[in-house]
């Protein structure tokens, strides 16, 4: 039972509907919107309360894709929170290739670094109670159906990871959507290296799925954004079975990650292999990386190289 929940990224899509749906949970005193946009964030703390009929929002404004953003924010929380879902990502846009000041590209700063700073500094401060859900993708152990090959990596050493958050494991042709795949795969492994790390505490890796109604598809190219946003979503994916669902059920997979035993510390859950909706599984069933826990090390060890810089 999680009185108190922080969500990242909360003023739109995944984040707000997460912030939506727990907030109607009888059991549910406090939602945190962790934004980067005071403007946007008390819009979307206003929308929340007028749909829920609650006044349980609170904003704490940070950038995940810097650190001391991060940790000034964290200052700010004043109570332990039960849950925390990091859920502050996307593909960015444009400035995916920039390199920030800790070294990492916006990509993977925006995916990692502040939600990483985020998680160990409430557990420095005491402030982190029970559970942390951290929101990857499909693209990680890929959709053989559709031609998404999983995310395969040399040999997952330290330095590979590291290349892979600033840029040169893609070497001169740095393509955003595959890219984007790899960093939500050095996400999750932190995640998995976290659970062994902190027995005490839940690590779940939830992916949302193919989920409709998101701010996803605007990130790409453009005849790549037309062809995901007027063709695929609408007709296509409708008529594969299994493929594409609404922001509702989507995030329902967030809500019920951090409140329900079934879900299990240390796992990845997402889609059955070659879908993007319905049940979710293990995914090391299929995509066996993710049990090495040397990997999750590796991908620990480079995260941090870049924050001790940060």
């Amino acid at each position: 039972m999680n009185e108190s929940i922080l969500i990242t990224g909360a003023n739109a899509g995944l984040g707000k509907e997460a912030a939506r749906q727990l907030a109607l949970k009888k059991e549910t005193k406090k939602v945190i919107l962790f934004c980067r946009n005071q403007v946007k964030a008390e819009a979307a703390k206003k929308d929340l309360e007028a749909q829920t009929g609650k006044k349980i929002f609170e904003i704490i404004i940070g950038d995940v894709s810097d650190a001391d953003s991060v940790r000034n924010a964290v200052g700010k929380i004043k109570e332990p929170v039960d849950a925390v879902i990091l859920n502050a990502g996307g593909m960015v846009g444009k400035t995916a290739e920039n390199i920030t000041r800790s070294g990492m590209n916006q990509l993977a700063a925006t995916n990692i670094l502040g939600n990483v700073i985020l998680v160990e500094e409430l557990i420095k401060h005491d402030k982190l109670k029970k559970t942390v859900l951290f929101v990857s993708a499909e693209a990680v152990p890929g959709v053989k159906s559709l031609g998404m090959k999983p995310v395969t990596m040399g040999t997952s050493s330290v330095d590979e990871f590291a290349g892979v958050l600033n840029g040169t494991y893609f070497g001169k042709k740095f393509d955003v959507t595959q890219a984007y795949g790899y960093v939500k795969y050095a996400g999750t492994m932190w995640t998995l290296a976290m659970a062994r790390k902190y027995p005490n505490l839940k690590f779940v890796v939830m992916s949302p799925g193919n989920t409709k109604g998101t701010g996803a598809p605007d990130s790409l190219p453009g005849p790549m954004r037309f062809m995901l946003k007027y063709i695929m979503m609408p007709i296509v994916f409708p008529l594969l079975g299994d493929m594409v669902h609404s922001l509702e059920v989507g995030v329902k997979r967030f809500v019920d990650g951090v409140s329900e035993d079934r879900y299990k510390s240390g796992v990845f859950y997402a889609s059955k292999e070659g879908k993007l909706s319905g049940d979710v599984v293990d995914q090391s069933t299929f995509y066996t990386d993710l049990k090495n826990t040397s990997f999750q090390d590796n991908a620990d060890i480079a995260i941090h190289r870049f924050i001790n810089q940060a």
